[in-house]
Protein backbone atom coordinates (compact mmCIF):
# COMPACT_ATOMS: atom_id res chain seq x y z
CA UNK A 1 0.00 0.00 0.00
CA UNK A 2 1.56 3.35 -1.03
CA UNK A 3 2.11 5.91 1.68
CA UNK A 4 -0.33 8.80 2.06
CA UNK A 5 0.85 11.41 -0.41
CA UNK A 6 -1.56 14.19 0.60
CA UNK A 7 -0.21 17.06 2.68
CA UNK A 8 -1.28 17.10 6.32
CA UNK A 9 -2.87 20.54 5.99
CA UNK A 10 -5.12 19.19 3.23
CA UNK A 11 -6.04 15.98 5.04
CA UNK A 12 -7.01 17.97 8.13
CA UNK A 13 -9.44 20.23 6.27
CA UNK A 14 -13.11 19.62 7.01
CA UNK A 15 -15.35 19.11 3.97
CA UNK A 16 -17.42 22.17 3.06
CA UNK A 17 -20.61 22.26 5.11
CA UNK A 18 -22.39 23.92 2.20
CA UNK A 19 -21.24 21.47 -0.46
CA UNK A 20 -22.14 18.53 1.78
CA UNK A 21 -25.81 19.51 1.71
CA UNK A 22 -25.63 20.55 -1.94
CA UNK A 23 -24.44 17.03 -2.83
CA UNK A 24 -27.31 15.44 -0.87
CA UNK A 25 -29.86 17.73 -2.52
CA UNK A 26 -28.60 16.64 -5.94
CA UNK A 27 -29.80 13.08 -5.20
CA UNK A 28 -33.33 14.09 -4.13
CA UNK A 29 -36.53 15.21 -5.84
CA UNK A 30 -38.86 18.11 -4.97
CA UNK A 31 -36.31 19.93 -2.81
CA UNK A 32 -36.53 23.69 -2.34
CA UNK A 33 -33.01 24.91 -1.72
CA UNK A 34 -32.37 27.81 0.61
CA UNK A 35 -28.83 26.57 0.92
CA UNK A 36 -26.69 27.97 -1.89
CA UNK A 37 -25.66 31.62 -1.88
CA UNK A 38 -26.13 32.17 -5.59
CA UNK A 39 -28.48 34.67 -7.25
CA UNK A 40 -31.38 32.99 -9.01
CA UNK A 41 -31.32 35.75 -11.63
CA UNK A 42 -29.61 35.39 -14.99
CA UNK A 43 -26.84 37.89 -15.70
CA UNK A 44 -28.53 41.06 -17.04
CA UNK A 45 -28.88 41.22 -20.81
CA UNK A 46 -26.66 44.28 -21.27
CA UNK A 47 -23.78 42.51 -19.50
CA UNK A 48 -24.36 39.30 -21.48
CA UNK A 49 -24.24 41.27 -24.72
CA UNK A 50 -20.96 42.88 -23.71
CA UNK A 51 -19.46 39.44 -23.13
CA UNK A 52 -20.75 38.16 -26.47
CA UNK A 53 -19.44 41.23 -28.29
CA UNK A 54 -16.02 40.72 -26.70
CA UNK A 55 -15.99 37.21 -28.16
CA UNK A 56 -16.99 38.55 -31.58
CA UNK A 57 -14.12 41.03 -31.38
CA UNK A 58 -11.68 38.21 -30.77
CA UNK A 59 -11.03 38.88 -27.09
CA UNK A 60 -10.14 35.25 -26.45
CA UNK A 61 -6.51 35.62 -25.39
CA UNK A 62 -4.53 36.17 -22.21
CA UNK A 63 -4.83 39.63 -20.74
CA UNK A 64 -2.21 41.39 -18.60
CA UNK A 65 -1.92 39.41 -15.37
CA UNK A 66 -3.38 42.24 -13.30
CA UNK A 67 -6.33 42.51 -15.69
CA UNK A 68 -7.31 44.73 -18.61
CA UNK A 69 -6.47 48.30 -17.74
CA UNK A 70 -9.94 49.70 -18.57
CA UNK A 71 -11.48 47.37 -15.99
CA UNK A 72 -8.90 48.29 -13.36
CA UNK A 73 -9.63 51.94 -14.09
CA UNK A 74 -13.36 51.33 -13.71
CA UNK A 75 -12.85 49.51 -10.39
CA UNK A 76 -10.72 52.38 -9.09
CA UNK A 77 -13.37 54.88 -10.25
CA UNK A 78 -16.08 52.85 -8.53
CA UNK A 79 -14.24 52.76 -5.19
CA UNK A 80 -13.40 56.46 -5.43
CA UNK A 81 -16.93 57.49 -6.35
CA UNK A 82 -18.76 55.32 -3.85
CA UNK A 83 -16.37 55.36 -0.88
CA UNK A 84 -13.86 58.17 -1.52
CA UNK A 85 -10.95 55.78 -1.33
CA UNK A 86 -8.47 56.29 -4.15
CA UNK A 87 -6.41 53.56 -5.81
CA UNK A 88 -3.97 53.82 -8.70
CA UNK A 89 -5.29 51.37 -11.32
CA UNK A 90 -1.75 50.84 -12.63
CA UNK A 91 -0.38 49.18 -9.50
CA UNK A 92 -3.02 49.11 -6.72
CA UNK A 93 -5.86 47.16 -8.38
CA UNK A 94 -5.86 43.65 -9.83
CA UNK A 95 -8.53 41.44 -11.38
CA UNK A 96 -8.89 37.90 -10.03
CA UNK A 97 -10.76 34.71 -10.86
CA UNK A 98 -13.66 35.53 -8.58
CA UNK A 99 -13.26 36.83 -5.05
CA UNK A 100 -12.35 33.28 -4.07
CA UNK A 101 -9.03 33.59 -5.85
CA UNK A 102 -8.48 37.07 -4.43
CA UNK A 103 -8.98 35.57 -0.96
CA UNK A 104 -6.43 32.85 -1.70
CA UNK A 105 -3.95 35.37 -3.09
CA UNK A 106 -4.28 37.76 -0.16
CA UNK A 107 -3.70 35.11 2.49
CA UNK A 108 -0.94 33.30 0.61
CA UNK A 109 0.87 36.57 -0.03
CA UNK A 110 0.96 37.76 3.60
CA UNK A 111 1.05 34.70 5.88
CA UNK A 112 4.30 33.21 7.11
CA UNK A 113 4.11 29.72 8.66
CA UNK A 114 2.47 29.82 12.07
CA UNK A 115 1.22 33.40 11.90
CA UNK A 116 -2.28 34.00 13.22
CA UNK A 117 -5.25 35.57 11.45
CA UNK A 118 -8.15 36.76 13.60
CA UNK A 119 -11.58 35.89 12.21
CA UNK A 120 -14.82 37.26 13.69
CA UNK A 121 -17.30 34.41 13.29
CA UNK A 122 -19.74 33.16 12.06
CA UNK A 123 -18.08 33.85 8.71
CA UNK A 124 -17.88 32.45 5.20
CA UNK A 125 -16.64 28.87 5.37
CA UNK A 126 -13.61 29.43 3.13
CA UNK A 127 -11.87 31.87 5.47
CA UNK A 128 -10.59 29.34 8.01
CA UNK A 129 -9.67 26.82 5.32
CA UNK A 130 -7.70 29.33 3.26
CA UNK A 131 -5.78 30.49 6.33
CA UNK A 132 -4.79 26.89 7.03
CA UNK A 133 -3.82 26.24 3.41
CA UNK A 134 -1.60 29.32 3.48
CA UNK A 135 0.22 27.93 6.53
CA UNK A 136 -1.44 30.21 9.05
CA UNK A 137 -3.51 29.70 12.19
CA UNK A 138 -7.13 30.91 12.19
CA UNK A 139 -8.16 32.44 15.53
CA UNK A 140 -11.94 32.65 15.76
CA UNK A 141 -13.71 35.36 17.74
CA UNK A 142 -17.34 34.23 17.99
CA UNK A 143 -20.19 36.69 17.64
CA UNK A 144 -23.42 36.61 19.62
CA UNK A 145 -27.03 37.18 18.65
CA UNK A 146 -27.38 39.35 21.76
CA UNK A 147 -25.23 42.06 20.14
CA UNK A 148 -26.61 41.47 16.66
CA UNK A 149 -23.57 39.44 15.54
CA UNK A 150 -21.59 42.68 15.30
CA UNK A 151 -17.80 42.24 15.49
CA UNK A 152 -16.69 42.88 19.08
CA UNK A 153 -13.51 45.00 19.18
CA UNK A 154 -12.84 44.12 22.84
CA UNK A 155 -12.89 40.40 22.15
CA UNK A 156 -10.81 40.90 19.01
CA UNK A 157 -8.14 42.71 21.03
CA UNK A 158 -8.08 39.91 23.59
CA UNK A 159 -7.36 37.47 20.76
CA UNK A 160 -4.34 39.43 19.49
CA UNK A 161 -0.98 37.84 20.26
CA UNK A 162 2.63 38.31 19.22
CA UNK A 163 1.90 35.95 16.29
CA UNK A 164 -1.06 37.92 14.95
CA UNK A 165 -0.55 39.16 11.38
CA UNK A 166 -3.99 40.36 10.34
CA UNK A 167 -7.66 40.74 11.14
CA UNK A 168 -9.95 39.30 8.49
CA UNK A 169 -13.45 40.78 8.26
CA UNK A 170 -16.30 40.08 5.87
CA UNK A 171 -19.19 42.55 5.87
CA UNK A 172 -21.97 42.55 4.82
CA UNK A 173 -21.78 39.12 6.36
CA UNK A 174 -22.28 35.70 4.93
CA UNK A 175 -24.02 33.99 6.80
CA UNK A 176 -25.69 36.48 9.17
CA UNK A 177 -26.49 39.36 6.83
CA UNK A 178 -25.01 41.80 9.36
CA UNK A 179 -23.54 45.10 8.20
CA UNK A 180 -20.79 46.21 10.58
CA UNK A 181 -21.33 49.62 12.15
CA UNK A 182 -18.94 52.47 11.48
CA UNK A 183 -18.30 52.65 15.24
CA UNK A 184 -17.14 49.03 15.42
CA UNK A 185 -15.05 49.31 12.27
CA UNK A 186 -13.37 52.44 13.60
CA UNK A 187 -12.56 50.53 16.79
CA UNK A 188 -11.04 47.73 14.70
CA UNK A 189 -9.04 50.30 12.74
CA UNK A 190 -7.58 51.61 16.00
CA UNK A 191 -6.59 48.06 16.95
CA UNK A 192 -4.87 47.62 13.59
CA UNK A 193 -2.82 50.76 14.18
CA UNK A 194 -2.08 50.00 17.82
CA UNK A 195 -0.83 46.48 17.11
CA UNK A 196 0.54 47.17 13.60
CA UNK A 197 -1.78 44.70 11.87
CA UNK A 198 -3.03 44.23 8.34
CA UNK A 199 -6.79 44.11 7.71
CA UNK A 200 -8.23 41.97 4.93
CA UNK A 201 -11.78 43.05 4.14
CA UNK A 202 -14.09 40.92 1.99
CA UNK A 203 -16.75 43.32 0.67
CA UNK A 204 -18.34 41.18 -2.06
CA UNK A 205 -21.87 42.09 -0.87
CA UNK A 206 -21.22 45.84 -0.60
CA UNK A 207 -24.06 46.78 -2.96
CA UNK A 208 -26.59 44.48 -1.32
CA UNK A 209 -27.59 46.55 1.72
CA UNK A 210 -31.04 47.58 2.90
CA UNK A 211 -31.66 50.88 4.63
CA UNK A 212 -28.11 51.23 5.96
CA UNK A 213 -24.75 52.31 4.56
CA UNK A 214 -21.89 49.89 4.05
CA UNK A 215 -18.54 51.28 5.21
CA UNK A 216 -15.57 50.38 3.03
CA UNK A 217 -12.87 49.62 5.59
CA UNK A 218 -10.07 51.14 3.51
CA UNK A 219 -11.92 54.47 3.50
CA UNK A 220 -11.48 54.89 7.26
CA UNK A 221 -8.75 57.30 8.38
CA UNK A 222 -5.28 55.83 7.90
CA UNK A 223 -6.58 52.42 6.79
CA UNK A 224 -5.87 52.33 3.07
CA UNK A 225 -2.17 51.65 3.66
CA UNK A 226 -2.88 48.60 5.83
CA UNK A 227 -5.95 47.12 4.11
CA UNK A 228 -6.50 44.59 1.32
CA UNK A 229 -9.99 45.16 -0.08
CA UNK A 230 -11.66 42.22 -1.84
CA UNK A 231 -14.68 42.72 -4.09
CA UNK A 232 -16.38 41.42 -7.17
CA UNK A 233 -19.36 41.02 -9.43
CA UNK A 234 -20.89 37.62 -8.65
CA UNK A 235 -23.53 38.70 -6.15
CA UNK A 236 -24.62 42.21 -7.14
CA UNK A 237 -24.72 41.52 -10.88
CA UNK A 238 -25.68 37.80 -10.86
CA UNK A 239 -22.33 36.87 -12.43
CA UNK A 240 -21.24 33.85 -10.37
CA UNK A 241 -20.35 31.72 -13.39
CA UNK A 242 -18.22 34.43 -14.99
CA UNK A 243 -15.65 34.07 -12.18
CA UNK A 244 -14.32 37.60 -11.93
CA UNK A 245 -13.42 39.62 -8.84
CA UNK A 246 -10.76 42.03 -7.69
CA UNK A 247 -8.33 43.04 -4.98
CA UNK A 248 -7.24 46.59 -4.17
CA UNK A 249 -4.29 47.36 -1.90
CA UNK A 250 -1.17 49.53 -1.59
CA UNK A 251 1.27 48.80 -4.40
CA UNK A 252 3.87 47.10 -2.19
CA UNK A 253 1.24 44.64 -0.96
CA UNK A 254 -0.60 44.15 -4.24
CA UNK A 255 2.53 43.17 -6.12
CA UNK A 256 2.72 40.06 -3.93
CA UNK A 257 -0.82 39.05 -4.90
CA UNK A 258 -0.11 39.65 -8.59
CA UNK A 259 3.09 37.60 -8.42
CA UNK A 260 1.23 34.55 -7.08
CA UNK A 261 -1.59 35.13 -9.56
CA UNK A 262 0.93 35.07 -12.44
CA UNK A 263 2.21 31.67 -11.42
CA UNK A 264 -1.19 30.09 -10.71
CA UNK A 265 -3.72 31.28 -13.31
CA UNK A 266 -1.90 33.89 -15.49
CA UNK A 267 -5.01 36.08 -15.84
CA UNK A 268 -8.75 36.12 -15.30
CA UNK A 269 -10.83 35.09 -18.35
CA UNK A 270 -10.80 37.86 -20.95
CA UNK A 271 -14.49 37.65 -21.83
CA UNK A 272 -15.44 37.83 -18.14
CA UNK A 273 -13.36 40.97 -17.69
CA UNK A 274 -15.17 42.73 -20.52
CA UNK A 275 -18.51 41.68 -19.05
CA UNK A 276 -17.43 43.01 -15.65
CA UNK A 277 -16.45 46.31 -17.28
CA UNK A 278 -19.97 46.57 -18.70
CA UNK A 279 -21.42 45.80 -15.27
CA UNK A 280 -19.62 48.79 -13.79
CA UNK A 281 -20.41 51.07 -16.73
CA UNK A 282 -24.06 50.23 -17.49
CA UNK A 283 -25.24 47.64 -14.96
CA UNK A 284 -26.33 49.83 -12.03
CA UNK A 285 -30.06 49.84 -12.83
CA UNK A 286 -30.19 46.05 -13.24
CA UNK A 287 -28.29 45.60 -9.96
CA UNK A 288 -30.73 47.90 -8.17
CA UNK A 289 -33.73 46.04 -9.60
CA UNK A 290 -32.34 42.78 -8.22
CA UNK A 291 -31.58 44.38 -4.86
CA UNK A 292 -35.19 45.53 -4.52
CA UNK A 293 -36.43 42.01 -5.22
CA UNK A 294 -34.05 40.64 -2.57
CA UNK A 295 -35.38 43.24 -0.13
CA UNK A 296 -38.96 42.03 -0.66
CA UNK A 297 -37.87 38.43 -0.07
CA UNK A 298 -35.88 39.48 3.00
CA UNK A 299 -38.96 40.93 4.66
CA UNK A 300 -41.00 37.82 3.87
CA UNK A 301 -38.50 35.27 5.15
CA UNK A 302 -37.65 37.08 8.38
CA UNK A 303 -41.30 37.76 9.22
CA UNK A 304 -42.35 34.16 8.62
CA UNK A 305 -39.38 32.61 10.42
CA UNK A 306 -40.18 34.64 13.53
CA UNK A 307 -43.85 33.70 13.27
CA UNK A 308 -42.84 30.04 13.08
CA UNK A 309 -40.95 30.50 16.34
CA UNK A 310 -37.39 30.60 14.98
CA UNK A 311 -35.81 33.80 16.33
CA UNK A 312 -34.32 35.70 13.39
CA UNK A 313 -32.65 39.10 13.30
CA UNK A 314 -33.48 41.34 10.34
CA UNK A 315 -30.40 41.13 8.06
CA UNK A 316 -29.14 44.46 6.76
CA UNK A 317 -27.14 43.11 3.86
CA UNK A 318 -26.35 40.19 1.54
CA UNK A 319 -29.19 37.68 0.95
CA UNK A 320 -29.18 35.45 4.02
CA UNK A 321 -31.30 35.01 7.11
CA UNK A 322 -29.79 33.26 10.14
CA UNK A 323 -32.58 31.84 12.33
CA UNK A 324 -31.95 30.38 15.76
CA UNK A 325 -33.35 26.85 15.86
CA UNK A 326 -32.64 25.77 19.46
CA UNK A 327 -36.34 26.13 20.34
CA UNK A 328 -36.93 22.91 18.36
CA UNK A 329 -34.72 20.91 20.72
CA UNK A 330 -32.45 19.97 17.83
CA UNK A 331 -28.85 20.94 17.13
CA UNK A 332 -28.27 22.72 13.84
CA UNK A 333 -26.82 19.71 12.02
CA UNK A 334 -29.73 17.46 12.99
CA UNK A 335 -32.25 20.20 12.21
CA UNK A 336 -30.84 20.70 8.71
CA UNK A 337 -30.68 16.98 7.93
CA UNK A 338 -34.18 16.26 9.17
CA UNK A 339 -35.62 19.33 7.45
CA UNK A 340 -34.12 18.12 4.20
CA UNK A 341 -35.22 14.49 4.59
CA UNK A 342 -38.68 15.11 6.01
CA UNK A 343 -39.71 18.46 4.50
CA UNK A 344 -37.54 18.67 1.39
CA UNK A 345 -36.11 22.07 2.30
CA UNK A 346 -32.34 22.61 2.20
CA UNK A 347 -30.58 24.97 4.62
CA UNK A 348 -27.01 25.03 5.93
CA UNK A 349 -26.11 24.32 9.58
CA UNK A 350 -24.74 27.41 11.31
CA UNK A 351 -21.84 25.45 12.77
CA UNK A 352 -20.42 25.20 9.22
CA UNK A 353 -19.58 28.91 9.55
CA UNK A 354 -17.43 28.64 12.65
CA UNK A 355 -17.84 29.27 16.34
CA UNK A 356 -20.92 31.29 17.24
CA UNK A 357 -22.92 29.66 14.47
CA UNK A 358 -23.96 26.66 16.55
CA UNK A 359 -27.72 26.51 17.05
CA UNK A 360 -28.49 28.50 13.89
CA UNK A 361 -29.04 27.67 10.22
CA UNK A 362 -28.41 29.80 7.16
CA UNK A 363 -31.33 30.38 4.80
CA UNK A 364 -30.57 32.06 1.48
CA UNK A 365 -33.36 34.15 0.00
CA UNK A 366 -31.68 34.25 -3.38
CA UNK A 367 -34.53 32.25 -4.84
CA UNK A 368 -37.99 33.01 -6.18
CA UNK A 369 -40.51 34.62 -3.81
CA UNK A 370 -43.08 31.90 -4.44
CA UNK A 371 -40.58 29.14 -3.68
CA UNK A 372 -39.57 30.89 -0.44
CA UNK A 373 -43.25 30.99 0.56
CA UNK A 374 -43.58 27.26 -0.15
CA UNK A 375 -40.36 26.46 1.72
CA UNK A 376 -41.54 28.41 4.76
CA UNK A 377 -44.84 26.53 4.79
CA UNK A 378 -42.89 23.28 4.82
CA UNK A 379 -40.60 24.57 7.58
CA UNK A 380 -43.60 25.57 9.70
CA UNK A 381 -45.07 22.09 9.44
CA UNK A 382 -41.70 20.55 10.27
CA UNK A 383 -41.16 22.75 13.33
CA UNK A 384 -44.59 21.71 14.64
CA UNK A 385 -43.47 18.07 14.56
CA UNK A 386 -40.48 19.02 16.73
CA UNK A 387 -42.65 20.56 19.48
Amino acid sequence: MPRDFLANRVVSLKPSGIRKFYDIVATMDDVISLGIGEPDFTTPQSILEAGVEALRQGETHYTPSAGIFKLREAIAEYLAGKYQVYYNPANEVMVSVGVSEALYLALTAVINPGEEIILPTPCFISYQAEVLLAGGVPVEVPGRIENGFQPDPELIEKAISTKTKAIFIGFPSNPTGVVATRENLLAISRLAEKHDLLVISDEIYDNLVYGVDHVCFASLPGMKERTITLGGFSKSYAMTGWRVGYAAAPAEILKGLVRIHQYTVMSAPAVSQYAALAALKIGAKDAEDMRLKYDRRRKLIVSRLNEIGLETLMPQGAFYAFPKITSTGLDDETFALRLLEEARVAVVPGSAFGSGGEGFVRCSYATKYELIEKALDRMENFVRTCS
